[in-house]
């Protein structure tokens, strides 16, 4: 039973037969009714007295009394200044939770036969992963999840940005100050031991750049010509002519930063399908450089380096070859979307989750591909997203003062570990079975602070905050399900095995229980609104109050002491539905849930 279409086909007729007016059933809106007052629909009557010929106070009353006599799912009504608030029928949320309760894969859609790309991380070789990489994973990979749900074929990929002067630096530093240090002698983890060069490049950077201006050069041109940058500017020259040595250390250094990320991505729970490496697509971005001259589509100036001039866009010049022949991030992600669309001709959006810093870049990317021909340049789209601030300010990575993602994730466990410890909730846990709850918690408080709030918006994460057992946090979420899981097992323990059959004799229902259903109603809708915008908030929001819901259910009603056996069969398979549809949901978040708190 969809309420909904129910609720829409009678108000319908009701304007036919009251108004003498029509009104199509898809045309009527309705949205939920406000806590303060009684109902589950509400029906916005102003827009349609031009039809009724009435003023909006009295349509609402004669509508009301209408589908209270002839609608099978309309029960009372009450008409707050215009506004016709609609209360259900029993019989009718019994009906519309069978049918969840029956339902195959409740929330999700079937395959549409519909691909997309979605590319998320895509760090760069010369540090660690740290915090604003933590909301980029979790945020592409839970929109490429939610996608999935909503029926599309998806393909999860990242670009790793393995070239580049960027790089260089760490290589240069490591050449200089390395003293043939490799990961296994230091036992740090690879990634984090190339960043330590790459912040060693920046301290030197600045002594050489100090240095100069001491000597009477501007800071400008200091920069310029300190003596490291110019081996970095060397290095890469060389690396593009794939000298043997340089391209030997290149591939080395890569290598144990691979190692790193491989393990952190891991304990975030993200995967890939495809790796695109910067390293091989760069060439395909310049090939095209070259050819939008020869078209026309781009210029070249005297010393050679190549633009294309978005003037007539409303943007500016962009630069896509320097003049020594090398490429920038834009001749790479020309390549990239190129051999893309090539790889995956099928696809019908490719999704960038990249920071809003890179929004020019994007719009610029688009407006490029377009101008080079590429008929699905309408198909990018840049899921842009809010950096993430801390108490202690913004992350800068090339002076070491970056919240590494590795350190940040074990600090979420050992935080959930003394909370935990200190409520008593494992008293009777054994040792390894604390140990994965204290990472189920510490990783699903990180995750759901960071997926909670809308994209678009800059954010402030608060460790301690997010790990609470109340509020909007995991935890609360997570102790819910626990909570469900025990009620469940007890139910087996004694037996109740409610069927599809078990409700028809149901007389009626708790005003928590129409609540509840009302909620699960939701979800399939909010999935696909979820799908729609790209917004892993909605998803959390949703299943946040689904389980304030089912606490306010568990707190008002007592379920193994009901005599009522109809009653108590429904009231054990409600619960079996919301703990289902809470692991589904954080599952879309990327967050598993105990069955045991």
């Amino acid at each position: 039973m969809n309420i909904e279409k129910s609720l829409q086909q009678d108000i319908s007729k009701a304007f036919s037969t009251l108004f003498q007016a029509e009104l199509k059933a898809d045309e009527i809106a309705l949205q939920p009714t406000r806590k303060e007052f009684e109902g589950s629909h509400t029906f916005v009557c102003f827009p349609y007295a031009r039809l009724s010929k009435k003023n909006p106070e009295e349509t609402g009353k004669l509508l009301g009394t209408h589908l209270v006599e002839n609608s099978e799912v309309v029960e009372d009504f009450n008409v707050v200044k215009g506004f016709l608030n609609l209360v259900l029928t029993d019989a009718t949320w019994v009906g519309a939770f069978k049918d969840i309760f029956n339902a195959e894969n409740f929330g999700f859609q079937p395959a549409n036969g519909k691909e997309v790309m979605i590319e998320y991380s895509s760090p760069n070789t010369n540090k660690p992963l740290h915090l604003g990489h933590l909301r980029n994973n979790f945020l592409g990979w839970s929109v490429a999840e939610i996608l999935k749900a909503n029926g599309y074929n998806v393909h999860k990929v990242q670009i790793i940005n393995d070239r580049g002067i960027h790089i260089c630096k760490s290589m240069v530093a490591w050449q200089l100050y390395g003293d043939g240090e490799t990961p296994e002698s230091s036992g740090k983890k690879g990634d984090k031991l190339v960043g330590d060069y790459y912040v060693k490049f920046d301290q030197e950077y600045k002594k050489e750049i100090a240095e100069l201006e001491k000597k009477g050069m501007a800071k400008e041109q200091a920069e310029k010509e300190a003596p490291i940058f110019k081996k970095a500017q060397e290095l890469l020259l060389k690396w593009e002519n794939k000298e043997p040595e340089v391209y030997q250390l290149w591939q080395t250094m890569n290598g144990w930063v691979y190692d790193g990320f491989d393990v952190t991505y891991k304990t975030m729970g993200v995967d890939f399908d495809k790796l695109y490496y910067e390293s091989s697509t760069y060439l395909l971005g310049k090939e095209q450089a070259l050819e939008g001259v020869e078209k026309g589509v781009f210029f070249q100036k005297e010393d050679g380096s190549v633009w294309v001039d978005l003037t007539d866009e409303g943007l500016d010049q962009k630069l896509l070859l320097r003049a020594d022949g090398t490429s920038v991030y834009m001749t790479q992600d020309i390549g990239t979307a190129i051999l893309r669309f090539t790889d995956f001709p099928k696809i019908s959006k490719q999704i960038y989750t990249v920071g809003n810093e890179q929004e020019y870049h994007f719009n610029v990317l688009f407006k490029i591909l377009a101008k080079l021909g590429y008929s699905w340049a309408k198909e990018c789209y840049h899921l842009s997203y809010g950096m993430v601030d801390l108490p202690t300010g913004k992350m800068k990575s090339r002076e070491g003062t970056v919240v590494d993602a590795d350190d940040l994730m074990q600090e979420m466990v050992d935080t959930a570990k003394a909370h935990t410890a200190e409520l008593g909730k494992v008293d009777d846990f054994t040792k390894e079975q604390a140990k994965e709850l204290y990472e189920i918690l510490g990783l699903g408080a990180l995750k759901y602070f960071l997926l909670k709030v809308d994209p678009r918006k800059r954010m402030l994460f608060d460790p301690e905050e997010s790990i609470q057992f109340h509020g909007n946090t995991a935890p609360f979420i997570q102790y819910t399900h626990a909570r469900i899981s025990a009620i469940l097992r007890k139910a087996d323990q004694l037996g109740i095995k409610p069927d599809y059959n078990s409700f028809d004799n149901l007389n009626s229902l708790h005003g928590s229980e129409v609540g509840i259903i009302g909620t699960l109603s939701d979800y399939p809708k909010k999935v696909k609104e979820a799908g729609e915008n790209y917004s892993p908030d909605v998803i959390a929001q949703y299943v946040y109050d689904l389980a304030k819901d089912y606490n306010r259910f568990y707190q008002e009603i007592s379920i193994f002491n009901e005599e009522d056996q109809d009653a108590l069969k429904f009231r054990i398979a409600l619960s079996t539905v919301v703990a289902q549809t809470i692991q589904k949901a954080m599952g879309l978040l990327g967050i598993k849930v105990p069955s045991r708190m």
